[in-house]
């Protein structure tokens, strides 16, 4: 636990003048960043007695080693520097939503040649209009399915629409009429647009139009007694209908606005969004998060405006948000929203009417959304802290291992040998922190061989780093004694391979997180004895004393210990020995995805990889030219030569290429066992997403480690 009174900044040394701050801990890696008008005013409030600190103010300046800020020059900007690198360094202490990115929406990819419908998740595409967020996808497809009848959209998938136009037949949805197949050309790419744009219409509330529309031409149908066509029209009336009765009218005004509540204790808040458009609720999310210092519920509605709206352009920022209370001071984030939207954006609190009776309910979603929250948590807590503790006694650590890594060698019969390295930190998955290696010490099967390289160049990144941040003084660096054969230290995706080229790839001068920086408190590998034995000889020859090692065989679900004859075996019911199995089994699947990853790139290998100069772009220029590989290995030089961007040299070393090649063996269809030509199994394979393999790939597999 660090003094706050060692980093502090001597008297007058901090400016009087809007800025962000950023703490950081010993191993330089930001914990807090913060905004303040005035930073002598708001960074003197941390270096005060820490009695009178919050809980978690006080955990998190014991836990920084320094501070440091930058200066701005309006409040504006420092909302803006705040939030990105709120972004980029995901400090620990900051106030962070849980599961924002994760709701569905619905996207019409309008950037592409013939737009389609979808659920989306995750990051929002450039060209993509979205509609939502959903609370759940299968809300989404129920929309979607009614709405088909009257804009029959394109959604299924690029390689299905690809294998639809080679062959001419639409897909089941085109037979039934809830599809323009524009696959087969049954619409142009321009009224297969008109089309998207008017979905899109009717999903931002423009639906009068259309309904106005449909009526009229029912009503025409049935005057010139076509009484199917009319009754064809009169499903699709009843069709939208049904659609817009899945969001109620809230807002008889026909208003655009998102309406955000927050229920919060000492220690937690939840926050609720309705986003409300044409009058309508099209999406609902919620979040919850820790208070990690005494912070108003104006600063928390600042921390989900910028969550919400910090990579939103345009029509995304309505014109309306409604607040349970005003940022202090109000008139930088109301500018910053403005500016995000490029118009006028009025944030205000609702005081009476249908606002206000709709933020009561959005207040109530929120209330009831913190009592579930606290109940789970409640649980989820218990258990990853006795969990912790578990492995702690029976490991006999002097304290809970905080941060585990666990490690995993997968390999087909010896070929692709490959290594995961996972991250769990207080019980919890950290996927940002996943690493996965190459072997390239050796060649063939080993194990135990295959360990012992893996956690050398691990830990010796780590000590490169510990060296280049001044941790020790010389004289005490392991590395300049360790004598390690394997001098290359690479590893996906880093591959330098000297001491000077590894210290220089590790930069953390902005605080950006370190590959390898951080050491765990307890190393898991997969394996009994000799995995384990590995592992510990090489923190041995590293110098490295104070990381412990342990290792799950996978029979009995035994826990070996370094030098040990005897495993410590937990009982079946330990919530220690369910922890520690979640870890080896989530390394194994990261290093079999891996593993599997590059054997079926080892699969479509094709004679044009060999050659020299001929780069992606002239290699799908030769495929896209000829059709298929089998007809560019029959075709002659001059043939060749024909192809944009191929002069006769290059044309001659393909033609070469493939001569020294051996002929492929015949493709399979691993679903029907058919014997395919290269043409059908090139589609096979962009449709599917599988590698078309040649032989038995059950019996292979059945091998994979």
């Amino acid at each position: 636990m660090a003094d706050p009174s060692s980093y502090r900044p001597k008297p007058g040394q901090i400016p009087d003048s809007p800025g962000v701050y950023r703490f950081r801990d010993e191993h330089r890696r930001v914990i807090y960043v913060g905004k303040a008008k005035s930073l002598r005013q708001r960074l003197a409030n941390y270096f005060q007695d820490l009695a009178g600190l919050h809980p978690r103010t006080r955990t998190m300046v014991t836990t920084a080693a320094s501070v440091e800020w930058t200066v701005v020059s309006t409040e504006v900007e420092a909302l803006q520097l705040e939030y990105s690198w709120i972004k980029e360094y995901d400090p620990r202490f900051n106030v962070k939503y849980r599961d924002d990115k994760s709701y569905p929406y619905l996207a019409v990819t309008m950037n592409e040649e013939f737009p389609r419908v979808q659920v989306m998740r995750g990051h929002k595409k450039k060209g993509v209009r979205y509609f939502g967020p959903y609370a759940h996808a299968w809300a989404i497809r129920d929309t979607v399915d009614l709405l088909l009848r009257v804009f029959p959209v394109r959604t299924c998938s690029a390689g299905v629409f690809k294998n639809a136009s080679r062959t001419g037949r639409p897909c089941l949805l085109g037979y039934i009429g809830k599809c323009s197949a524009p696959c087969v050309d049954r619409v142009s790419a321009e009224e297969h647009r008109e089309l998207a744009e008017e979905f899109c219409d009717f999903m931002t509330g423009r639906t009068g139009t259309y309904l106005r529309r449909l009526e009229k031409q029912m009503m025409e149908a049935a005057d010139e007694m076509e009484y199917e066509r009319a009754a064809r029209l009169r499903d699709d009336i009843e069709a939208l209908k049904k659609a817009m009765e899945k969001n109620a009218v809230v807002l008889a005004d026909a208003t655009d606005a998102d309406l955000i509540a927050v229920a919060e204790d000492e220690l937690e808040a939840a926050v609720q969004i309705f986003h409300v458009r044409g009058g309508r609720v099209r999406g609902q999310r919620g979040w919850v998060t820790d208070k990690v210092e005494e912070i108003t519920t104006g600063a928390l509605v600042e921390h989900a405006l910028q969550q919400l709206y910090g990579e939103e352009t345009g029509d995304a920022v309505p014109k309306e948000v409604l607040v349970p209370a005003l940022p202090d001071p109000l008139e930088p984030v109301q500018e910053w929203l403005s500016g995000r939207r490029g118009s006028h954006v009025s944030l205000r609190i609702p005081q009476r009417g249908d606002k206000r009776a709709l933020m009561e309910t959005v207040e109530r979603n929120a209330q009831q959304a913190l009592v579930l929250h606290k109940t789970k948590r409640a649980s989820d807590l218990t258990t990853r802290s006795r969990a912790l503790e578990e492995i702690a006694d029976a490991l006999d650590l002097d304290s809970a291992p905080l941060r585990i890594e666990c490690y995993d060698i997968s390999h087909l019969q010896g070929d692709d040998v490959v290594a995961s390295m996972v991250v769990f930190e207080d019980g919890l998955a950290r996927k940002s922190e996943y690493r996965r290696f190459q072997i390239k010490g050796f060649e063939g099967q080993d194990d135990v061989r295959s360990m012992h390289e893996v956690i050398t160049r691990r830990f010796k990144r780590y000590l490169a780093e510990k060296e280049r941040t001044g941790e020790w003084t010389d004289g005490e660096n392991p590395l300049a004694d360790a004598s390690d054969p394997l001098a290359d230290t690479s590893s996906e995706p880093l591959t330098t391979t000297s001491p000077e080229a590894l210290t220089n790839s590790l930069k953390d001068d902005d605080g950006r997180p370190k590959r390898f920086a951080y050491p765990p408190q307890l190393v898991v590998v997969d394996g009994g004895q000799p995995q384990v034995a590995a592992a510990q000889r090489a923190l041995d020859e590293l110098g490295i004393d104070d990381i412990a090692v342990c290792g799950l065989a996978k029979r009995l679900e035994e826990v070996w210990l370094p030098g040990e004859d005897d495993p410590v075996v937990l009982p079946r019911t330990s919530e220690g020995l369910y922890l520690l199995q979640r870890v080896r089994d989530e390394a194994h699947r990261f290093a079999i995805t891996y593993q599997r990853s590059k054997r079926a790139k080892r699969f479509r290998a094709s004679p044009l990889d060999d050659v020299p100069g001929l780069g992606e772009t002239r290699k799908q220029a030769l495929i896209k030219h000829f059709g298929s590989v089998k007809r560019l290995r029959a075709a002659t030089i001059d043939q060749i030569c024909e192809v944009p961007g191929i002069g006769r040299k290059t044309a001659e070393t393909i033609a070469a290429a493939f001569a020294r090649a051996a002929p492929a063996a015949p493709a399979v269809n691993t679903a029907t066992g058919e014997i395919m030509d290269d043409e059908e199994s090139e589609t096979t394979a962009e449709t599917s997403g599988e590698p078309v393999s040649a032989g038995a790939p059950d019996e292979r597999r059945g091998q994979e480690r």
